[in-house]
Protein backbone atom coordinates (compact mmCIF):
# COMPACT_ATOMS: atom_id res chain seq x y z
CA UNK A 1 0.00 0.00 0.00
CA UNK A 2 1.57 3.72 -1.16
CA UNK A 3 1.71 6.37 1.61
CA UNK A 4 1.03 10.03 1.70
CA UNK A 5 1.75 12.39 3.90
CA UNK A 6 0.52 15.71 4.83
CA UNK A 7 1.75 18.90 6.36
CA UNK A 8 0.22 20.94 9.23
CA UNK A 9 0.67 23.48 11.33
CA UNK A 10 -0.76 25.34 14.47
CA UNK A 11 -2.82 27.89 13.37
CA UNK A 12 -2.23 29.74 16.67
CA UNK A 13 -0.52 29.55 20.08
CA UNK A 14 -3.62 28.31 21.52
CA UNK A 15 -3.21 25.53 19.19
CA UNK A 16 0.30 25.01 21.32
CA UNK A 17 -1.39 25.55 24.58
CA UNK A 18 -4.41 22.95 24.55
CA UNK A 19 -1.57 20.24 24.26
CA UNK A 20 1.25 21.68 26.56
CA UNK A 21 -0.78 23.65 28.87
CA UNK A 22 1.64 24.40 31.58
CA UNK A 23 2.85 27.23 28.62
CA UNK A 24 0.38 29.04 28.96
CA UNK A 25 2.18 30.65 31.85
CA UNK A 26 5.19 31.57 30.32
CA UNK A 27 5.66 34.73 28.01
CA UNK A 28 4.60 34.46 24.66
CA UNK A 29 8.51 35.27 23.34
CA UNK A 30 9.58 32.50 24.99
CA UNK A 31 6.72 30.11 23.48
CA UNK A 32 7.25 31.20 19.97
CA UNK A 33 11.06 31.02 20.21
CA UNK A 34 10.86 27.34 21.75
CA UNK A 35 8.48 26.15 19.38
CA UNK A 36 9.82 27.53 16.35
CA UNK A 37 12.90 25.79 16.93
CA UNK A 38 11.17 21.80 17.13
CA UNK A 39 12.07 20.04 14.87
CA UNK A 40 9.04 18.18 12.28
CA UNK A 41 7.05 16.07 14.34
CA UNK A 42 4.95 12.58 13.01
CA UNK A 43 1.52 14.10 14.25
CA UNK A 44 -0.19 10.99 13.85
CA UNK A 45 -1.11 8.03 11.47
CA UNK A 46 -3.81 7.96 9.56
CA UNK A 47 -5.82 4.89 8.47
CA UNK A 48 -8.99 3.08 6.55
CA UNK A 49 -8.81 5.41 3.21
CA UNK A 50 -10.51 3.01 0.70
CA UNK A 51 -12.14 3.66 -2.27
CA UNK A 52 -13.81 0.53 -4.30
CA UNK A 53 -10.94 0.92 -6.27
CA UNK A 54 -7.90 1.56 -3.88
CA UNK A 55 -6.64 1.76 -0.58
CA UNK A 56 -4.14 4.09 1.33
CA UNK A 57 -2.94 5.29 4.49
CA UNK A 58 -0.17 7.96 5.41
CA UNK A 59 0.95 10.48 8.40
CA UNK A 60 -0.09 14.13 9.44
CA UNK A 61 3.49 16.06 9.61
CA UNK A 62 3.81 19.54 11.99
CA UNK A 63 5.64 22.17 11.21
CA UNK A 64 6.19 23.66 14.53
CA UNK A 65 5.37 27.48 13.48
CA UNK A 66 2.05 29.55 14.13
CA UNK A 67 0.58 31.00 10.98
CA UNK A 68 1.93 34.44 12.32
CA UNK A 69 5.29 33.24 12.65
CA UNK A 70 4.90 32.17 8.92
CA UNK A 71 3.73 35.43 7.68
CA UNK A 72 6.15 37.67 9.28
CA UNK A 73 9.80 35.55 9.53
CA UNK A 74 11.97 35.40 6.43
CA UNK A 75 9.86 33.10 3.93
CA UNK A 76 13.45 30.95 3.03
CA UNK A 77 13.70 30.28 7.03
CA UNK A 78 9.78 28.99 6.60
CA UNK A 79 10.46 27.04 3.11
CA UNK A 80 13.41 25.26 5.01
CA UNK A 81 11.51 24.14 7.91
CA UNK A 82 8.44 22.92 5.56
CA UNK A 83 11.41 21.31 3.84
CA UNK A 84 12.53 19.39 6.43
CA UNK A 85 8.93 18.22 7.43
CA UNK A 86 9.22 17.29 3.71
CA UNK A 87 11.63 15.06 4.34
CA UNK A 88 10.34 13.74 7.45
CA UNK A 89 7.49 12.70 5.21
CA UNK A 90 9.86 11.04 3.27
CA UNK A 91 11.49 8.91 5.67
CA UNK A 92 8.15 7.65 6.93
CA UNK A 93 7.78 6.12 3.64
CA UNK A 94 5.23 8.51 1.62
CA UNK A 95 5.24 8.75 -1.58
CA UNK A 96 3.60 12.56 -2.30
CA UNK A 97 3.25 15.19 0.52
CA UNK A 98 0.21 17.76 1.03
CA UNK A 99 0.77 21.41 1.91
CA UNK A 100 -1.75 22.54 5.10
CA UNK A 101 -2.84 25.87 5.68
CA UNK A 102 -0.30 28.27 5.06
CA UNK A 103 2.62 26.08 4.12
CA UNK A 104 0.79 25.82 0.97
CA UNK A 105 0.71 29.94 0.68
CA UNK A 106 4.56 31.13 1.68
CA UNK A 107 7.20 31.94 -0.58
CA UNK A 108 6.06 30.43 -3.92
CA UNK A 109 3.19 27.86 -3.12
CA UNK A 110 5.01 24.68 -2.76
CA UNK A 111 7.34 25.28 -6.18
CA UNK A 112 10.39 25.46 -3.90
CA UNK A 113 9.57 23.04 -1.45
CA UNK A 114 9.02 20.46 -4.09
CA UNK A 115 12.46 21.15 -6.24
CA UNK A 116 14.12 19.83 -2.85
CA UNK A 117 12.22 16.71 -2.23
CA UNK A 118 12.12 13.22 -4.24
CA UNK A 119 8.59 12.63 -3.47
CA UNK A 120 5.43 15.02 -5.26
CA UNK A 121 3.76 17.79 -3.96
CA UNK A 122 0.63 19.30 -3.60
CA UNK A 123 -1.01 22.31 -2.21
CA UNK A 124 -4.64 20.58 -2.68
CA UNK A 125 -6.16 24.37 -4.28
CA UNK A 126 -7.77 22.51 -6.92
CA UNK A 127 -10.25 20.08 -5.41
CA UNK A 128 -10.29 22.72 -2.81
CA UNK A 129 -11.69 25.31 -5.27
CA UNK A 130 -14.14 22.63 -6.38
CA UNK A 131 -15.52 21.89 -3.02
CA UNK A 132 -16.36 25.40 -2.09
CA UNK A 133 -18.00 25.93 -6.03
CA UNK A 134 -20.12 23.05 -5.12
CA UNK A 135 -20.91 24.83 -1.60
CA UNK A 136 -21.49 27.97 -3.13
CA UNK A 137 -23.92 27.14 -5.62
CA UNK A 138 -25.78 24.25 -3.17
CA UNK A 139 -25.98 27.16 -0.13
CA UNK A 140 -26.80 29.85 -2.47
CA UNK A 141 -29.99 27.82 -3.89
CA UNK A 142 -30.93 26.83 -0.25
CA UNK A 143 -31.09 30.38 0.28
CA UNK A 144 -32.97 31.28 -2.20
CA UNK A 145 -30.57 33.34 -4.11
CA UNK A 146 -29.93 33.25 -7.67
CA UNK A 147 -26.39 32.70 -8.51
CA UNK A 148 -26.46 34.07 -12.14
CA UNK A 149 -29.03 37.51 -10.90
CA UNK A 150 -26.96 37.62 -7.56
CA UNK A 151 -24.09 40.56 -6.31
CA UNK A 152 -21.18 38.25 -6.30
CA UNK A 153 -17.59 38.81 -4.42
CA UNK A 154 -14.26 37.14 -4.02
CA UNK A 155 -11.91 38.21 -1.26
CA UNK A 156 -8.18 37.49 -2.10
CA UNK A 157 -9.33 37.81 -6.12
CA UNK A 158 -5.40 37.82 -6.80
CA UNK A 159 -4.44 34.62 -5.23
CA UNK A 160 -4.26 31.13 -6.37
CA UNK A 161 -7.87 30.10 -5.44
CA UNK A 162 -9.29 33.15 -5.54
CA UNK A 163 -8.48 33.89 -8.98
CA UNK A 164 -9.82 30.39 -10.02
CA UNK A 165 -13.04 30.78 -7.87
CA UNK A 166 -13.51 33.89 -10.02
CA UNK A 167 -12.98 32.77 -13.39
CA UNK A 168 -15.46 29.67 -13.00
CA UNK A 169 -17.93 31.93 -11.09
CA UNK A 170 -17.88 33.53 -14.27
CA UNK A 171 -18.06 31.06 -16.53
CA UNK A 172 -21.36 29.57 -14.65
CA UNK A 173 -22.69 32.86 -15.71
CA UNK A 174 -22.44 35.18 -12.69
CA UNK A 175 -23.13 38.68 -14.08
CA UNK A 176 -22.16 40.88 -11.38
CA UNK A 177 -18.74 40.00 -9.79
CA UNK A 178 -16.59 42.22 -7.40
CA UNK A 179 -13.15 41.44 -7.27
CA UNK A 180 -11.41 42.37 -4.02
CA UNK A 181 -7.83 42.47 -3.02
CA UNK A 182 -5.24 44.92 -1.81
CA UNK A 183 -3.16 44.96 -5.12
CA UNK A 184 -5.28 47.26 -7.59
CA UNK A 185 -2.43 46.70 -10.52
CA UNK A 186 -3.31 42.89 -10.12
CA UNK A 187 -7.00 42.93 -9.58
CA UNK A 188 -7.19 44.98 -12.99
CA UNK A 189 -4.77 42.38 -14.38
CA UNK A 190 -7.40 39.32 -13.26
CA UNK A 191 -10.14 41.64 -14.51
CA UNK A 192 -8.88 41.75 -17.78
CA UNK A 193 -8.35 37.93 -17.93
CA UNK A 194 -11.78 37.18 -17.19
CA UNK A 195 -13.24 39.58 -19.80
CA UNK A 196 -10.93 37.70 -22.27
CA UNK A 197 -12.14 34.13 -21.39
CA UNK A 198 -16.13 35.35 -20.82
CA UNK A 199 -16.45 38.82 -22.10
CA UNK A 200 -18.07 39.53 -18.64
CA UNK A 201 -17.16 42.93 -17.40
CA UNK A 202 -16.26 42.58 -13.53
CA UNK A 203 -15.89 45.22 -10.61
CA UNK A 204 -12.36 45.67 -8.64
CA UNK A 205 -11.76 47.57 -5.56
CA UNK A 206 -9.36 47.28 -2.74
CA UNK A 207 -12.08 48.75 -0.21
CA UNK A 208 -13.84 45.51 0.91
CA UNK A 209 -15.29 47.30 3.65
CA UNK A 210 -16.99 49.60 1.20
CA UNK A 211 -18.58 47.30 -1.21
CA UNK A 212 -18.99 44.26 0.84
CA UNK A 213 -22.02 44.99 2.40
CA UNK A 214 -23.62 44.94 -1.25
CA UNK A 215 -22.87 41.06 -2.10
CA UNK A 216 -25.54 38.20 -1.83
CA UNK A 217 -22.40 35.45 -2.18
CA UNK A 218 -18.86 36.03 -0.89
CA UNK A 219 -16.09 33.92 -1.38
CA UNK A 220 -13.30 34.59 1.05
CA UNK A 221 -10.17 33.05 0.55
CA UNK A 222 -7.61 36.25 1.22
CA UNK A 223 -4.40 34.40 3.35
CA UNK A 224 -4.30 37.10 5.21
CA UNK A 225 -3.47 36.46 9.41
CA UNK A 226 -6.25 38.52 10.46
CA UNK A 227 -9.77 38.09 9.82
CA UNK A 228 -11.61 40.83 7.40
CA UNK A 229 -15.17 40.72 7.24
CA UNK A 230 -16.96 41.81 11.05
CA UNK A 231 -20.68 41.83 11.30
CA UNK A 232 -21.47 44.82 9.93
CA UNK A 233 -19.78 44.11 6.58
CA UNK A 234 -22.44 41.63 5.48
CA UNK A 235 -26.17 42.10 4.16
CA UNK A 236 -28.67 40.25 5.45
CA UNK A 237 -29.17 36.87 3.65
CA UNK A 238 -25.58 36.93 2.65
CA UNK A 239 -24.13 33.25 1.75
CA UNK A 240 -20.21 33.72 2.80
CA UNK A 241 -17.91 30.67 2.05
CA UNK A 242 -14.92 31.05 3.88
CA UNK A 243 -12.04 28.91 2.29
CA UNK A 244 -9.34 30.69 4.04
CA UNK A 245 -7.09 29.16 6.93
CA UNK A 246 -6.42 31.35 8.85
CA UNK A 247 -10.15 32.37 8.95
CA UNK A 248 -11.23 35.68 6.92
CA UNK A 249 -14.36 35.61 8.74
CA UNK A 250 -14.84 36.67 12.64
CA UNK A 251 -16.23 34.42 15.09
CA UNK A 252 -18.35 37.81 15.90
CA UNK A 253 -20.09 37.05 12.80
CA UNK A 254 -21.43 33.72 14.50
CA UNK A 255 -22.49 35.69 17.35
CA UNK A 256 -24.36 38.31 16.11
CA UNK A 257 -25.34 37.72 13.11
CA UNK A 258 -27.97 35.05 12.47
CA UNK A 259 -29.30 36.28 9.24
CA UNK A 260 -26.36 35.51 7.38
CA UNK A 261 -25.22 31.98 6.27
CA UNK A 262 -21.18 31.67 6.78
CA UNK A 263 -20.00 28.02 5.33
CA UNK A 264 -16.60 26.27 5.96
CA UNK A 265 -15.21 25.99 2.28
CA UNK A 266 -14.13 22.67 0.92
CA UNK A 267 -15.35 20.10 4.23
CA UNK A 268 -15.39 16.79 2.44
CA UNK A 269 -16.42 13.20 3.22
CA UNK A 270 -13.92 10.58 2.82
CA UNK A 271 -14.76 7.66 1.69
CA UNK A 272 -13.39 4.36 3.68
CA UNK A 273 -13.43 3.55 7.82
CA UNK A 274 -11.36 5.99 7.72
CA UNK A 275 -9.14 7.48 11.72
CA UNK A 276 -7.24 10.41 11.96
CA UNK A 277 -6.27 9.53 14.98
CA UNK A 278 -5.67 13.43 15.46
CA UNK A 279 -8.84 15.75 16.41
CA UNK A 280 -8.42 18.55 14.03
CA UNK A 281 -12.27 19.85 14.97
CA UNK A 282 -14.48 17.82 12.50
CA UNK A 283 -16.91 14.45 12.79
CA UNK A 284 -15.28 11.05 12.13
CA UNK A 285 -14.23 10.71 8.37
CA UNK A 286 -13.97 13.94 7.24
CA UNK A 287 -11.44 16.42 6.03
CA UNK A 288 -10.62 19.78 3.87
CA UNK A 289 -10.66 19.34 0.83
CA UNK A 290 -6.88 20.33 0.27
CA UNK A 291 -6.34 17.17 2.70
CA UNK A 292 -8.47 15.04 0.40
CA UNK A 293 -6.52 15.82 -2.74
CA UNK A 294 -3.38 14.13 -1.93
CA UNK A 295 -5.79 11.50 -0.50
CA UNK A 296 -6.86 11.27 -3.70
CA UNK A 297 -3.76 11.57 -5.48
CA UNK A 298 -2.81 8.45 -3.82
CA UNK A 299 -5.65 6.46 -4.53
CA UNK A 300 -5.14 6.28 -7.99
CA UNK A 301 -1.55 6.11 -7.98
CA UNK A 302 -0.54 9.40 -9.42
CA UNK A 303 2.41 10.32 -8.28
CA UNK A 304 3.07 14.19 -9.45
CA UNK A 305 2.89 17.60 -8.15
CA UNK A 306 -0.40 18.07 -9.02
CA UNK A 307 -1.14 21.52 -7.48
CA UNK A 308 1.71 23.57 -6.91
CA UNK A 309 2.25 27.53 -7.33
CA UNK A 310 0.05 30.61 -8.66
CA UNK A 311 -1.59 29.41 -11.19
CA UNK A 312 -4.20 26.95 -11.26
CA UNK A 313 -5.70 25.53 -13.95
CA UNK A 314 -9.23 25.43 -14.20
CA UNK A 315 -8.59 22.24 -16.36
CA UNK A 316 -6.82 20.48 -13.11
CA UNK A 317 -9.73 21.54 -10.73
CA UNK A 318 -12.12 19.52 -13.50
CA UNK A 319 -9.75 16.54 -13.60
CA UNK A 320 -9.14 16.11 -9.52
CA UNK A 321 -12.83 16.35 -9.37
CA UNK A 322 -13.67 13.25 -11.52
CA UNK A 323 -11.04 11.44 -9.59
CA UNK A 324 -12.96 12.50 -6.51
CA UNK A 325 -16.08 11.19 -7.44
CA UNK A 326 -14.11 7.76 -8.89
CA UNK A 327 -13.00 7.20 -5.59
CA UNK A 328 -16.13 8.10 -3.35
CA UNK A 329 -15.01 12.05 -2.32
CA UNK A 330 -17.87 13.90 -2.00
CA UNK A 331 -18.83 17.42 -0.10
CA UNK A 332 -19.79 16.98 3.69
CA UNK A 333 -22.93 18.98 3.83
CA UNK A 334 -23.08 22.17 5.34
CA UNK A 335 -19.90 23.86 8.45
CA UNK A 336 -20.35 26.90 9.89
CA UNK A 337 -17.71 27.58 12.47
CA UNK A 338 -16.85 24.18 13.40
CA UNK A 339 -20.81 23.21 13.83
CA UNK A 340 -22.80 21.38 11.25
CA UNK A 341 -25.63 23.18 9.79
CA UNK A 342 -28.50 21.66 8.67
CA UNK A 343 -30.99 22.35 5.89
CA UNK A 344 -33.29 23.14 8.65
CA UNK A 345 -31.71 26.08 10.14
CA UNK A 346 -30.40 27.16 6.89
CA UNK A 347 -33.88 27.87 6.26
CA UNK A 348 -34.67 29.42 9.40
CA UNK A 349 -31.68 31.88 8.52
CA UNK A 350 -33.52 32.35 5.01
CA UNK A 351 -36.40 33.41 7.07
CA UNK A 352 -34.32 35.93 9.73
CA UNK A 353 -33.16 37.51 6.41
CA UNK A 354 -36.75 37.79 4.96
CA UNK A 355 -37.48 39.79 7.68
CA UNK A 356 -34.84 41.56 8.22
CA UNK A 357 -34.57 43.23 4.92
CA UNK A 358 -38.29 44.26 5.32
Amino acid sequence: MSKFAFIIHPISLEDIFRKFNFMRKWPRPLVEGLIRRMPPLKVSEITGVASPHASTSGYFVSVSMTSDQMVNLPAGYTIKKIIKAGKHAEKLGARIVGLGAMTSVVGDAGVTVARNLNIPVTTGNSYTIATAMEGVERAAKLMGVNLEDAECAVIGATGSIGNVCARLMSQKGVRYLTLMARDKRKLEHAADNIYRETGTSVKVTSDIKKSLPRADIVVAVSGSEDTLVEPHDLKPGAVVCDVARPRDVSVSVAQKRDDVLVLEGGVVDVPGDVNFNFNFGFPPRTAYACMAETMILALEGKWESYTLGREISIDKVEKITGLAKKHGFKLAGFRSFEKAVTEEEIEKIRQRALIARQ
